[in-house]
């Protein structure tokens, strides 16, 4: 099986014909230069080549909370989203906290195989933060993990995060921490402000996520392991990992699109789908979010895709569910929050949705430069295509979007994953 590409920019820099066989780039050169008549050939003129999309925060509810999400439909979002791989969070039914339920997971990513799921294992036995759930087992699996998260809940107990960063240095892992101090937000419902008084819902105060960054940047440096900060979301939050970041601590963090796009004003409606952990916050914050991505001291953006069923949002806001739906519509909220900005370039989107993710999840065929002899994971965009989004056009088994009728620019119309077309003129191909 041949795909040749003609005219496409790499990078948004060079316009190029890439001609894939199997699973490989097989040869780069000047516009217009490939030929092959045996190769199904794509015109990108306009449109920009990036490596195929990785994700390091996505709830794909499987097993267990198949009414909101299978690995099948989450897998299909990812790939109309850009996404070659993709990292499921441990939150499932049962909780991912074995060698045997990652395996499951991974086996089932692998069988649906529109994307490479990986599988982040929980830090705590049933998300309880008790006791260390089988690190190592589920290290030495089939499934490769060497990511652990409680996320959704907060690794409160200093000694029991300090164990789990020591621990993991055995195999290179990291531990991802839900930043959330449990005795600062109980019952919280949006960010604290003037407008969540307002509203009158309890507020969420923004200490509550940097206390818990800063303790854990320190016992980070103190015990030379690798820390990853999920879905930061304060100023203050930036000013600690910058400092981290000029200490040399090995910390990582990443940014949502929402974090990049909305602000707390969006909670003024009541919709629900516009409820998430951590909330959303000031525009201040928004600012400094966007800065802090652009720079450098947040690594990556993570989509933290978290599909719910409809009566788990509907009613009133104090009783619904947290999360948003996010992987179809990610490369298109960061592209209208950095690239219309002019805070970034198709490169350094490259940078935060691919390579450095890929970094960090210590993939091997992901997050590469596109050239001769490397896997062909790749994502292609028209980055002057304006779209209104449609939360009820979707491959996931939830519409809880809160860009729902917002219009975004740019969009993904391709997406290769190993060779294969994933994803055509905006359709999955299953």
């Amino acid at each position: 099986m041949k795909i040749l590409l003609k005219n496409g920019s790499l990078k948004g820099e060079k316009n190029v014909d890439l001609l894939i066989e199997n699973d490989k780039i097989i040869k780069i050169g000047p516009a217009k230069s490939i030929t092959d008549v045996n190769a199904e050939v794509i015109d990108l003129s306009g449109l920009i080549i990036l490596p195929g999309l990785v994700d390091l925060h996505t709830h794909l509810r499987e097993p267990g909370r198949e009414d909101a999400e299978t690995i099948a439909t989450g897998s299909a979002a990812a790939a109309r989203g850009g996404f070659t791989a993709v990292h499921a969070m441990a939150n499932t039914l049962p909780v991912a906290d074995t060698a045997g339920v990652v395996e499951q997971v991974w086996n089932l990513g692998k069988n649906v195989g529109l994307v490479d799921v990986y599988p982040i294992g929980a830090v705590t036995v049933g998300l309880k933060g008790e006791k260390l759930a089988e690190l190592s087992a589920m290290a030495d699996s089939n499934a490769r993990v060497r990511i652990f998260s409680d996320d959704g809940f907060c690794v409160s107990d200093p000694v029991l995060m300090r164990r789990a960063l020591e621990y993991v240095k055995a195999f290179d892992g990291v531990i991802a921490q839900h930043a959330q101090d449990p005795r600062l937000t109980q019952n919280a419902q949006m960010n604290e402000s003037e407008l969540s008084g307002k509203l009158g819902l309890i507020g969420w105060p923004a200490i509550a996520e940097e206390a818990i960054v800063a303790r854990d940047v320190l016992l980070t440096e103190h015990v030379k392991s690798k820390l990853h900060i999920c879905h930061a979301s304060t100023a203050g939050t930036v000013e600690i990992l910058r400092w981290a970041k000029d200490k040399k601590v090995n910390v990582t963090a990443e940014v949502t699109p929402h974090h990049l796009f909305l602000n707390q004003t969006s909670c003024e409606s009541y919709n629900a789908n516009f409820k998430v952990n951590p909330p959303l916050r000031t525009n201040k914050d928004v600012e400094e979010l966007r800065k802090a991505l652009a720079q450098g001291i947040i690594d990556v953006v993570a989509t933290d895709h978290a599909p719910h069923p409809i009566e788990d949002k509907e009613g009133e806001w104090q009783s619904a569910a947290f999360g948003m739906t996010g992987l179809e519509t990610a490369l298109s909220v960061v592209a209208t929050a950095m690239i219309d900005t002019k805070l970034m370039n198709w490169a350094d989107i490259a940078r935060v949705m691919s390579e450095r993710p890929a970094e960090i999840g210590q993939l091997a065929d992901h997050g590469r430069p596109i050239a001769e002899n490397e896997i062909a994971n790749l994502c292609i965009v028209d980055p002057e295509m304006t779209w209104k989004v449609d939360a009820q056009d979707t491959h996931s088994l939830s519409t809880n979007n809160p860009f729902h009728e917002m219009t975004l620019k740019s969009k993904v119309v391709h997406t290769i994953f190993r060779g294969k077309l994933t994803m055509k003129n905006g359709q999955v191909k299953k």
